[in-house]
């Protein structure tokens, strides 16, 4: 089910790409993997920065919702991230780090989600945060 090329089901193109594969995803759950890079954009030093953690949650929630999209057969909307909360990292990953990223809706109405977003490397929490996400229904 998820062979699909995950840049397929994200608005974002490289290098600007925080999610490897999409190993995950129903209505309110949605599950990716990363692996930290040296020449991605948001490493320095030899960590993926607290940006790229933050970016990697979005891009996991935007996998998700294009992956419904993809389901459902209509076209992937654009996302926005309103405002995060409590934004907690407990340790940067460094290069060739293997990210495993969990985003769980916890609301929907209309068209904004609060999701909670959660980060593991080697089995340890490294991140989390709640965002609010409203995602851009207008078709051109």
């Amino acid at each position: 089910m998820f062979e699909e090329d995950i840049l397929n089901l994200i608005p974002q193109k490289p290098p600007f790409v925080m999610v490897d594969k999409l190993l995950f995803s129903d209505d309110d759950i949605t599950k990716t993997s990363f692996t930290v890079t040296a020449d991605n954009v948001l490493v320095v030093n030899g960590e993926f920065t607290e940006a790229g953690l933050m970016e990697n949650m979005a891009q996991t929630a935007a996998a998700g919702e294009g992956n419904m999209a993809r389901i459902e057969d209509r076209p992937i909307a654009i996302g926005y991230i309103g405002a995060v909360k409590d934004f907690e990292i407990f340790e940067l990953p460094q290069i060739n780090d293997e990210l495993t990223t969990e985003i769980k809706i916890e609301t929907r109405l209309l068209n904004v989600a609060i999701a909670s977003g959660k980060v593991w490397c080697n089995e340890r929490l490294i991140a989390q945060c709640e965002m609010k996400i409203f995602i851009n229904t207008v078709n051109d």
